[in-house]
């Protein structure tokens, strides 16, 4: 019996049903799923402009490992000390020789709660730093005690501690990801800027994996890690390290053998080239089936990544694998450097989720809070900074280590410090950025970003160039570039 094919089928057909008989397959894949792996097109699409654009710029960069500290870490307590605060311990701002911090142009940013009676940095006693510093490295760039293993990379790390943003409260962290504050909508994440720019190096793996749970939805939740307007196929992909499953879509469902599912996805190949010579325009059904073949060969792909079993005993160790506080964290760092090694573009991992404003959001508590979310992550970031370098991985990966602020000089309820975002600090290593330096300053006390003062965007257009992209010309026609206002790259750290 042959099969006859019409040229005037309405277009509901083309959608509706052949999604019916695609699912009746037995392929058994969401529409989430499904949104989530259209890389096939994608990937063409972002290679044609990754190719324009690297005509202009040459990339330092293949991949991203983004390091998220959700709640909002203390700069102070981390990787800008403070001793001025030790000695002002007890006393209101106004009481030091620093009072014209309170008088800075820089509080009038409307979108800033900037005098809130019981803000920390405006009415309450200075708090003393919390931890000790130590220069480290032959760079001497002075890093808190909480970080001893991150301290042995130090000669990598460039530190930027003139940070600012304009959000005093936890949406913040949407804008950290996306370049916009949350009363502006969602937009493109950084990471899917990434991703939409420059396509695919492995078509086994999806090109933009997130680990960890996000962000609350209070602070822009899965926002975090959309694409928005460039289309689902650009979202980052939930990796689950620790499931039987990896990703949801990446087994046969159940009762289907993969022999089977094989032979219908061999079958969808002839249906598909039979569409394609009969419908040449009609790009759905091309594309759907192209999202099942990477759905298919990931099946084999992602549990060879996150099979960290074969990863030696003192690699694991040095991970942290086999302490119950970083284990967790461990493994993800480890997955990160597996799914750089096998050419993921943009790789997401947020630390500090409480369903909440996040664990790092120490109002009260800071010694005890930050001691041991440090304790969590200082292992494994050291451990994945020094195994990419060894592996030859580092010049070709840019880490990126951030939060949404900083925290007050000020105490608040007498042992934690609250929300800041005047001045704060990020870190980059790898990808062709500077090793062994700081960039920038805050004042005496911490409270302003005076000296090469970078908005958020900054970090998002620094990172888009280090992968070959010219900020400012990846766009979208009809639609506002990520870093409308205040993206510039910070060509001082670059290599």
């Amino acid at each position: 019996m042959s099969m006859q094919f019409g040229n005037n089928r309405p277009d509901s057909f083309s959608e509706r049903h052949r999604r019916g008989f695609l699912q009746d397959l037995g392929l058994g894949f969401g529409s989430v799923a499904l949104s989530s792996l259209l890389q096939g097109d994608s990937t063409a699409h972002g290679n044609e402009i990754a190719e324009s654009e690297l005509k202009k710029i040459a990339p330092k960069a293949k991949s991203v490992i983004w390091l998220f500290m959700i709640g909002g870490a203390s700069h102070m307590e981390t990787f800008d000390p403070k001793p001025q605060l030790n000695k002002l311990a007890g006393k209101t701002i106004k009481e030091t020789p620093y009072a014209r911090v309170l008088e800075s142009p820089y509080l009038a940013n409307e979108r800033v709660v900037a005098f809130d009676p019981n803000n920390g940095f405006i009415r309450n006693e200075i708090y003393p730093l919390q931890v000790g510093f130590a220069p480290r490295g032959e760079s001497g760039i002075e890093i808190s005690d909480w970080f001893p293993h991150v301290g042995e990379c130090a000669d990598d790390l460039c530190v930027i501690r003139s940070m600012w943003t304009e959000d005093s409260n936890h949406g913040a962290q949407l804008q950290f990801h996306t370049g916009r504050h949350r009363v502006d909508g969602f937009f493109p994440t950084v990471g899917s800027w990434a991703t939409y720019g420059l396509g695919s190096l492995n078509d086994n793996l999806p090109q933009f994996v997130v680990m960890g749970t996000p962000v609350a939805d209070c602070c822009g939740g899965r926002e975090c890690h959309r694409a928005n307007y460039l289309g689902p196929q650009y979202d980052g992909i939930p990796l689950d390290i620790d499931s039987d499953i990896p990703l949801p879509y990446a087994a046969p469902p159940g009762g289907v053998y993969q022999e089977e599912q094989a032979g219908e996805f061999e079958l969808l190949r002839q249906l598909n080239q039979i569409s394609s010579e009969q419908f040449p325009t009609d790009e759905a059904l091309r594309a759907r089936v192209r999202s099942y073949e990477l759905a298919f060969r990931m099946q084999t792909a992602v549990p060879d990544v996150v099979r960290l079993q074969d990863e030696t005993a003192q690699t694991q160790r040095d991970y942290g694998l086999d302490q119950p506080e970083t284990k967790v964290f461990g493994r993800q760092m480890l997955t990160a450097r597996r799914l750089v090694e096998q050419g993921v573009r943009f790789v997401q991992v947020y630390h500090g989720s409480n369903g909440g404003a996040g664990q790092w959001d120490n109002h009260k508590g800071l010694k005890a809070g930050h001691t041991k979310l440090c304790k969590q992550t200082d292992q494994p970031i050291g451990a994945l900074l020094k195994d990419l370098k060894q592996r030859g991985l580092l010049d070709e990966t840019l880490v990126v280590w951030a939060t949404e602020f900083g925290r007050t000089p000020g105490a608040q309820s007498s042992n934690g410090r609250d929300h800041h975002p005047y001045g704060f600090s990020v870190w980059m290593a790898g990808g062709g950025v500077k090793g062994g330096m700081t960039h920038g300053a805050t004042d005496e006390i911490g409270f302003h970003a005076v000296e090469d003062r970078h908005y958020v965007t900054d970090i998002h257009a620094t990172l888009l160039h280090q992968l070959g992209l010219n900020p400012h010309e990846l766009v979208v026609p009809g639609r506002q570039r990520l870093e409308r206002d205040f993206g510039h790259v910070i060509h001082d750290v670059l290599a």
